[in-house]
Protein backbone atom coordinates (compact mmCIF):
# COMPACT_ATOMS: atom_id res chain seq x y z
CA UNK A 1 0.00 0.00 0.00
CA UNK A 2 1.35 3.05 -1.32
CA UNK A 3 2.30 5.69 1.51
CA UNK A 4 1.92 9.46 1.16
CA UNK A 5 5.06 11.66 0.13
CA UNK A 6 5.82 14.94 -1.43
CA UNK A 7 4.28 14.33 -4.91
CA UNK A 8 1.62 12.46 -4.07
CA UNK A 9 -1.84 12.83 -5.54
CA UNK A 10 -4.53 12.01 -2.90
CA UNK A 11 -7.96 11.82 -2.41
CA UNK A 12 -8.82 12.93 1.18
CA UNK A 13 -12.38 13.87 2.98
CA UNK A 14 -11.61 16.53 5.73
CA UNK A 15 -13.87 18.20 8.30
CA UNK A 16 -11.99 21.56 9.99
CA UNK A 17 -13.02 23.18 13.01
CA UNK A 18 -11.88 25.93 15.44
CA UNK A 19 -11.39 24.78 19.45
CA UNK A 20 -14.54 26.04 19.94
CA UNK A 21 -15.91 23.24 17.86
CA UNK A 22 -17.35 25.32 15.41
CA UNK A 23 -16.90 24.07 11.92
CA UNK A 24 -15.59 26.15 9.00
CA UNK A 25 -14.90 23.90 6.31
CA UNK A 26 -15.85 20.21 5.37
CA UNK A 27 -15.66 17.75 2.44
CA UNK A 28 -18.38 15.88 3.73
CA UNK A 29 -20.72 19.01 3.89
CA UNK A 30 -20.24 19.74 -0.14
CA UNK A 31 -20.46 15.93 -0.61
CA UNK A 32 -17.41 15.74 -2.15
CA UNK A 33 -13.86 14.30 -1.73
CA UNK A 34 -10.85 16.83 -2.64
CA UNK A 35 -8.18 15.69 -4.67
CA UNK A 36 -4.58 17.34 -4.68
CA UNK A 37 -1.29 16.91 -4.80
CA UNK A 38 1.26 16.62 -1.52
CA UNK A 39 4.02 19.00 -1.57
CA UNK A 40 3.03 21.76 -4.30
CA UNK A 41 2.55 24.45 -2.00
CA UNK A 42 -1.70 23.93 -2.56
CA UNK A 43 -2.17 23.09 1.13
CA UNK A 44 -1.12 25.07 4.27
CA UNK A 45 1.53 23.65 5.85
CA UNK A 46 0.60 21.78 8.96
CA UNK A 47 -2.23 20.15 6.50
CA UNK A 48 0.72 18.73 4.23
CA UNK A 49 2.51 17.90 7.04
CA UNK A 50 -0.26 15.49 8.67
CA UNK A 51 -0.82 13.77 5.26
CA UNK A 52 2.77 12.64 4.97
CA UNK A 53 2.94 9.07 6.34
CA UNK A 54 -0.47 8.50 5.78
CA UNK A 55 -1.97 5.64 3.41
CA UNK A 56 -5.53 4.91 1.83
CA UNK A 57 -7.87 3.90 4.28
CA UNK A 58 -6.04 5.79 7.13
CA UNK A 59 -7.64 8.48 9.48
CA UNK A 60 -6.51 11.29 11.75
CA UNK A 61 -6.85 14.40 13.88
CA UNK A 62 -4.83 16.99 13.77
CA UNK A 63 -4.27 20.35 15.52
CA UNK A 64 -2.61 23.24 13.30
CA UNK A 65 -1.13 26.27 15.02
CA UNK A 66 -1.48 29.76 13.36
CA UNK A 67 2.31 29.30 12.50
CA UNK A 68 2.03 26.06 9.99
CA UNK A 69 -1.77 27.13 9.13
CA UNK A 70 -2.50 30.33 7.78
CA UNK A 71 -0.25 32.56 10.13
CA UNK A 72 0.13 35.09 13.13
CA UNK A 73 -2.73 38.11 12.88
CA UNK A 74 -0.21 40.94 11.90
CA UNK A 75 -1.85 44.32 13.32
CA UNK A 76 0.26 46.04 10.54
CA UNK A 77 -2.32 44.14 8.22
CA UNK A 78 -5.15 46.83 8.95
CA UNK A 79 -4.77 49.87 7.53
CA UNK A 80 -6.66 53.40 5.98
CA UNK A 81 -6.86 53.66 2.22
CA UNK A 82 -8.14 57.24 0.78
CA UNK A 83 -11.86 56.64 -0.13
CA UNK A 84 -10.81 58.40 -3.30
CA UNK A 85 -8.20 55.01 -4.25
CA UNK A 86 -11.46 53.07 -5.15
CA UNK A 87 -14.17 53.00 -8.46
CA UNK A 88 -16.68 56.12 -7.52
CA UNK A 89 -19.68 53.32 -7.86
CA UNK A 90 -17.96 51.72 -4.91
CA UNK A 91 -20.05 51.47 -1.83
CA UNK A 92 -18.20 49.17 1.18
CA UNK A 93 -19.94 47.23 3.63
CA UNK A 94 -18.25 46.67 7.06
CA UNK A 95 -17.07 43.15 6.77
CA UNK A 96 -17.53 42.67 3.35
CA UNK A 97 -15.01 41.06 1.19
CA UNK A 98 -13.05 43.86 -1.04
CA UNK A 99 -10.64 42.69 -4.55
CA UNK A 100 -8.12 44.67 -5.84
CA UNK A 101 -4.55 44.75 -6.95
CA UNK A 102 -1.32 45.93 -5.40
CA UNK A 103 1.50 48.45 -7.73
CA UNK A 104 2.55 44.70 -8.97
CA UNK A 105 -0.46 44.05 -10.45
CA UNK A 106 -1.15 41.07 -8.39
CA UNK A 107 -4.79 40.45 -7.00
CA UNK A 108 -5.31 41.38 -3.49
CA UNK A 109 -8.26 40.96 -0.81
CA UNK A 110 -9.17 42.33 1.59
CA UNK A 111 -11.91 42.84 4.67
CA UNK A 112 -13.60 46.32 5.16
CA UNK A 113 -13.07 46.94 8.81
CA UNK A 114 -14.86 50.06 8.64
CA UNK A 115 -15.09 53.40 6.37
CA UNK A 116 -16.62 57.05 6.55
CA UNK A 117 -16.09 59.89 3.61
CA UNK A 118 -12.45 60.21 3.84
CA UNK A 119 -10.85 56.00 4.42
CA UNK A 120 -11.71 52.73 4.13
CA UNK A 121 -9.77 50.73 7.07
CA UNK A 122 -8.84 47.33 5.49
CA UNK A 123 -7.63 44.33 6.78
CA UNK A 124 -5.11 42.34 4.57
CA UNK A 125 -4.61 39.21 6.97
CA UNK A 126 -6.09 36.09 5.81
CA UNK A 127 -9.52 35.41 7.81
CA UNK A 128 -7.99 32.41 9.72
CA UNK A 129 -4.77 34.44 10.12
CA UNK A 130 -4.01 33.49 14.21
CA UNK A 131 -6.47 30.66 14.45
CA UNK A 132 -6.12 27.62 15.61
CA UNK A 133 -7.49 25.06 13.29
CA UNK A 134 -8.57 21.34 13.92
CA UNK A 135 -8.91 18.85 11.07
CA UNK A 136 -10.70 15.00 10.76
CA UNK A 137 -8.56 14.17 7.91
CA UNK A 138 -9.69 10.62 6.19
CA UNK A 139 -7.50 9.34 3.24
CA UNK A 140 -9.31 7.75 0.38
CA UNK A 141 -6.56 7.21 -2.21
CA UNK A 142 -2.79 7.53 -2.81
CA UNK A 143 -1.58 7.87 -6.06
Amino acid sequence: MKIIEDGSKVTINYRGTFNDGVEFDSSYSRGEAMTCTVGNGSLIEGFNSALVGMKAGEKKTVTIEPEQGYGEYKEGGVMDVPASSFHENFSPEAGAAGYGRNDEGQEIIATIVSFDDDNVKLDFNHPMAGKTLNFEIEVETVE
